[in-house]
């Protein structure tokens, strides 16, 4: 039986995580360069007092905002990576993948060549507390080049892998972007690298530690990958994803990311888009929600269970780590009152169906499986880059990308700053709302700005006071006119009658919120 057919419970979920609805992106194909070795182009961090000043108008600020033909770049990867040994290459699944959204490519792509390389490095840009980001792209590993396959949406890299030599615990993954025609003043787009992964030796077998548990274990709400690998052979490696047509399959190119959500073992059997989550560790035996990250389709209820050699253990509650091997129940299967017609979450080549285990004779908590129906789980994560050039095409790298990734308000009415948090903040950039700038930003170091909030009246002219909550989104703009799009964004709300007639303050302020704009 088809999944997407079984019992009629797929759904779509509206709030995934709590905090906001994910979208789809619009994800375009990359052409690639032939020959990318031909471009061996070093990154030296630029001083931003070198920038050319292009300040961007309040005009251009606001056609990017109606329209957002931005570019952006994702790298999806997993949280962990295995170690190799030997002789052999343990490559890296799933595969970390680069993807291109966003309508500002559309240009670039039909009269461009693009040339994308990946490679295991150390972090790019490191950003403290008394100095601007440094660039540092000492390799550990040769560059590779990413293929963009004809008619793909991404390109995914399939050969990296970390040997035994390497005694570093965290990596990173840089991307080098560049364009391969010779017409722009400058090819090099730039170096984007990934978040922080975590190498281990090999998946554990014992109980956790409070202190190795947050970065080994599961946790309820964050993001997975499952993938299947039939008698341990990398070409038979196949992926849970959901296609163009909001249809789970077993992929063998693409990947999805899933939240997992735990939920209470008590939760009624029917089916619904509205259900409560629990905080915590994800233990088998537990009652999950797979919901698809980006189009937010979801599985029915599922109970996770420990697979050892193809038999499932029943009776096992102990946390889910990474890569560890499991089985996907369907909590209201067909007769799933017996352990005789438990059906389980299987892969039928390309198809995603359920399919029913078979009790041991003699091991009452034992239940057999094939090996369609066994799926490794590992955390997986993201790096998201967005920018727009509102003056054309600039003259230094596009990188390092800023990402404010929290606000904080200090303050009401005309003395109301917020400070945001994030990384690669540099002295030249400057915070707008909506199409206002900001009377004054400050920097205080690469992870932290204080910007003053503009007036009521410079954000909205035809409004003489708030009428309503109003929304603005915060953008940071670099001096030489690049425009980078954040997921925050701030909110005026009205003051009371007596507070308009005594001053005239742009009005009480909402806490921000954080619903991204352009992604996920």
């Amino acid at each position: 039986m088809n999944i997407n057919d079984l019992f009629d419970t797929v759904f779509i979920v509206d709030d995934i995580n709590g905090s906001g609805t994910a979208t789809t992106t619009s994800n375009l194909n990359m052409p690639t360069s032939s020959s990318p070795d031909g471009y061996n182009i070093h990154y030296n961090d630029e001083s931003y007092e070198e920038l050319e000043h292009r300040p961007v108008t309040r005009e251009m600020m606001a056609g990017y905002l109606l329209t957002r033909r931005h570019r952006t770049v994702t790298i999806y990867h997993a949280k962990v990576a295995q170690k190799s040994y030997g002789n052999e290459k343990r490559f890296f699944c799933p595969p970390p993948c680069v993807y291109l959204s966003g309508d500002g490519w559309n240009q670039d792509l039909e009269q461009d060549s693009l040339c994308t390389m990946i490679s295991i490095g150390e972090p790019l840009y490191h950003n403290d507390n008394n100095g601007s980001p440094s660039g540092n792209i000492t390799q550990s590993s040769e560059m590779q080049h990413l293929p963009f396959e004809n008619g793909k949406r991404f390109g995914a890299a399939k050969t990296l892998f970390i040997s035994d030599s390497d005694k570093r615990k965290h990596i990173n993954l840089n991307v080098k972007m560049m364009y391969t025609n010779d017409f722009r003043d400058n090819p090099y787009i730039g170096m984007f690298e990934s978040r922080k992964i975590k190498v281990i030796s090999k998946p554990s077998k014992k109980k956790q530690s409070v202190k190795n548990a947050e970065s080994v274990c599961i946790q309820s709400g964050t993001k997975v990958a499952l993938f299947n690998r039939l008698r341990s052979q990398n070409v038979s490696t196949r992926f849970l994803h959901v296609d163009e047509k909001n249809q789970f399959h077993a992929s063998a190119h693409e990947w999805g990311s899933f939240y997992i959500h735990l939920l209470d073992n008590e939760e009624p059997c029917m089916e619904s888009n509205n259900f409560s989550v629990k905080e915590g560790f994800v233990q088998y035996g537990s009652t999950v929600k797979l919901v698809c990250s980006v189009t937010n389709q979801s599985l029915p209820y599922l109970v996770i269970r420990k697979v050892d050699k193809n038999r499932v253990l029943l009776d096992s509650d102990e946390p889910v780590s990474q890569l560890h091997k499991c089985a996907f129940e369907f909590k209201n299967g067909p007769s799933s009152s017996s352990s005789s017609n438990l059906v389980y979450l299987c892969l039928a080549t390309e198809r995603i169906v359920g399919i029913a285990g078979k009790p041991c004779p003699n091991e009452r908590f034992r239940v057999d499986i094939n090996d369609s129906a066994c799926w490794t789980i590992i955390s997986t994560d993201k790096a998201e880059y967005t920018w727009f050039e509102a003056r054309g095409p600039v003259s230094h790298p596009i990188t390092p990308v800023p990402v404010a990734r929290h606000i904080v308000v200090d303050g009401g009415g005309a003395a109301a700053t917020v400070e945001l948090t994030g990384e690669n903040f540099s002295p030249g950039l400057s915070v707008w709302f909506g199409e206002t700038e900001s009377p004054c930003t400050d920097y205080r170091s690469t992870q932290t700005i204080v910007a003053e909030v503009p007036q009521f009246s410079l954000v909205m002219p035809n409004m003489p006071w708030i009428q309503r909550p109003m929304s603005t989104p915060i953008s940071l703009v670099r001096r030489d006119g690049i425009i980078y799009l954040t997921s925050l964004v701030f909110t005026y709300t009205p003051e009371p009658a007596s507070a308009r007639k005594n001053t005239p303050s742009p009005g009480a302020i909402l806490p921000p919120t954080s619903d991204n704009n352009f992604c996920e």
